[in-house]
């Protein structure tokens, strides 16, 4: 059970005991302030009942014990802990006893101040002797200093123990509270970004006839604004950091993507996200000019590992130019433009006098989901140029075109079921020809003006094709789109890329397959992970097991994912947008409406999103019909 309210967080297991085991802890940017913080009352630990997240930065843990002689089997206090991110717990006792009780409470507390990478290593050194600091106990090591203080002050504080001790007194039915406070040296309290009184993104809401709808998007709206971070050149700048506990970071591709995915939110989010990556742009002159750097990534058990800068490069003037179509203003626009140029500058020197884009790296392959963002690219970025009277427009649709041309004919595979996208060309020129999850990049077409999506890489006939292939037994595991098809080679439904349920994957192919017209597909892979959804508590890792879903089984959760990860909060405003097929044209002041037909919801009502800078809401009924019922002034219904 994770607390964030970054950079806080607090790691806990259901058992509200933290003993020091595992990645249990308070932290603060990645450094575990406290790791063990044990309640013994009248020399006894609480006998745990109930564990649950109150919301994205709180968990509530309640116990119960029996305190007097007379109490029989049934409990007569029940003692109820609140952690918070930000380093607070308060710890509360609640007497149902027929006569007073004097109540001792011991907190044994411990750390080992070390950083989670070490402590994910499983190198993490023994616990740090503490001294009586104030009113509790103080830690330090050559990396930094933490400190426990406590509300109401300890009657005995035993460094050499890390002990803490009170003795209450309680009238029947009373009750008492004590509160822990930690924090590093010098430190003030948390002020997490999500807590701020402005936020980037807008409090929607949905309702219908799922009643799993609500709380989903309600959690998941609650952990994009953990994720929360501000950026430290430009702290008037915040993004989404990539996920909690391994990512706690900015990680440039996910950054972008959550941000698209939350775009009918507002457009606050994704102009703050992309100023922060403006300024990591690399300066030319060179071949990597206008990249936005990223790490490398593991991509399968087919192919070498892939750069997410590049992801990240071709991602931004798409930010850009559907972030204007949402109502990002002009000026915003206008200072991001620059930045985007580079971006499509890059591209185009990157491809050369060539074909494809290649993967940076020699020797590399030519993958088919880089040829896709590449694509999508090129149009959006030239429909933007354009618009804003820049110039370079004609020149990427030129090469969009070419590389359509060629593409339907290097990267289509044909077999006796129809054929398949290749995943991508080994340096030879051979086809790599597994099916997975990434072909659902080809159906991410990007939106266009007068909600027109942009053409793909593939043509109608194959898009057919690959639509049954991602609705088969093979890809939808009845939780969500599966990394990599059952059937072919290297198969693990645990697998990070191949064969594990990726919910960003799976959004972007309910969306795309809805925008297509292929509807069973959409609304089997949505009702999947919403399904999945509720195993999780509402609140969706970025990926979990892709065995198939059958009667009595949960999906199994994936010991490296993150959870909360912004991706899969974001892909839900994705996944419920979708429903409605909302496709908004800011500066021609329209927006359409493509909802899907077979209402594989029922009726559904989102209200609270942005559209043009004003609150919009939407209504689908149950006959897949969809209504605007709040909208900016003079924004027009499209065709």
């Amino acid at each position: 059970m994770i607390c964030v309210a970054l950079p806080g967080l607090a790691i806990s297991t259901e058992q509200g005991q933290l003993t020091g085991h595992g990645l249990e802890g308070f932290y603060r940017a990645g450094r575990r302030l406290l790791s063990r913080c044990q309640v013994r009352v009248a020399g006894r630990e609480p006998l745990a009942v109930q564990a649950r997240m109150a919301t994205a930065d709180r968990a509530r843990f309640v116990g119960t014990l029996r305190a007097s002689p007379q109490a029989g089997p049934d409990p007569d206090v029940v003692v109820e802990r609140d952690r918070y991110a930000d380093g607070t717990e308060r710890i509360t006792l609640r007497s149902a006893a027929p006569g007073p009780l004097r109540l001792p409470v011991e907190v044994a507390l411990g750390t080992d101040l070390a950083d989670l990478g070490t402590i994910a290593a499983g190198t993490a050194g023994p616990e740090l002797t503490a001294s009586v600091h104030d009113s509790g106990l103080r830690w330090s090591c050559a990396t930094g200093s933490a400190s426990v203080t406590a509300e109401p002050p300890p009657a005995d504080a035993l460094a050499s123990a890390g002990l803490l001790r009170w003795e209450f007194d309680l009238p029947p039915g009373g009750s008492t509270s004590l509160e822990l406070r930690v924090r590093p040296d010098g430190a003030g309290p948390l002020r997490a970004v999500g807590r701020a009184a402005t936020s980037p993104l807008a409090s929607a809401r949905a309702a219908g006839d799922d009643p799993a709808v609500p709380a989903l998007l309600q959690t998941s709206l609650g952990d994009l604004q953990a994720l929360l971070l501000r950026d430290p050149a430009r702290p008037a700048d915040v993004h989404l950091a990539a996920g909690v506990p391994w990512r706690c970071g900015l990680a440039p591709a996910d950054a972008l993507a959550a941000a698209r995915m939350t775009l009918a939110l507002g457009t606050g989010l994704a102009a703050g996200t992309l100023r922060t990556l403006a300024r990591t742009q690399l300066p030319g002159p060179g071949p990597q000019a206008g990249m936005i750097p990223g790490p490398r990534r593991d991509a399968g058990p087919h192919l070498p590992p892939q750069c997410t800068g590049t992801e990240a490069t071709l991602l931004f003037p798409v930010l850009v130019a559907e972030a204007r179509r949402w109502g990002l203003p002009e000026q915003e626009t206008e200072e991001l433009l620059p930045a985007a140029e580079r971006c499509l500058t890059w591209l185009r020197n990157a491809v050369g006098d060539g074909t494809y884009l290649h993967d940076p790296h020699p020797g590399g392959p030519v993958r088919c989901e880089t040829q896709a963002h590449a694509h999508r690219a090129a149009l959006l970025g030239a429909d933007m140029l354009d618009a804003c009277g820049r110039p370079g427009g004609a020149e990427l649709r030129q090469w969009a075109q070419a590389v359509r041309t060629a593409f339907r004919e290097d990267f289509w595979i044909d077999d006796l079921g129809g054929g398949r996208p290749a995943a991508a060309r080994a340096p030879d020129g051979r086809p790599v020809a597994h099916l997975g999850a990434a072909a659902v990049h080809l159906l991410d077409t990007g939106l266009l003006g007068g909600g027109a999506q942009a053409p793909g890489l593939l043509d109608k006939v194959r898009t057919d094709h690959l639509a049954r292939l991602l609705g088969s037994p093979a890809m939808d595991s009845g939780w969500g789109l599966r990394g990599l098809g059952t059937k072919e080679p290297g198969y693990n439904p645990l697998g990070h890329r191949a064969g594990a349920v990726r919910v960003h994957e799976t959004a972007l192919a309910v969306a795309g397959l809805a925008a297509a017209g292929y509807d069973k597909e959409a609304s089997s892979l949505l009702r999947g992970v919403l399904a999945a959804a509720e195993t999780f508590g509402h609140r969706l890792p970025e990926m979990y097991g892709g065995d198939q879903r059958t009667g009595g089984r949960a999906p199994v959760p994936h010991p490296a994912a993150c959870r909360p990860a912004a991706t899969a909060a974001a892909a839900v405003v994705l996944l419920l947008t979708a429903l409605a097929g909302i496709r908004p044209d800011a500066p021609a002041r329209t927006v359409t409406l493509r909802p899907l037909r077979s209402a594989p919801l029922g009726e559904i009502g989102l209200t609270g999103l942005r559209v043009a800078g004003a609150p919009f809401s939407v209504r689908v009924s149950r006959l897949g019909l969809a209504m605007v019922e709040e909208a900016a002034d003079g924004l027009r219904l499209g065709v």
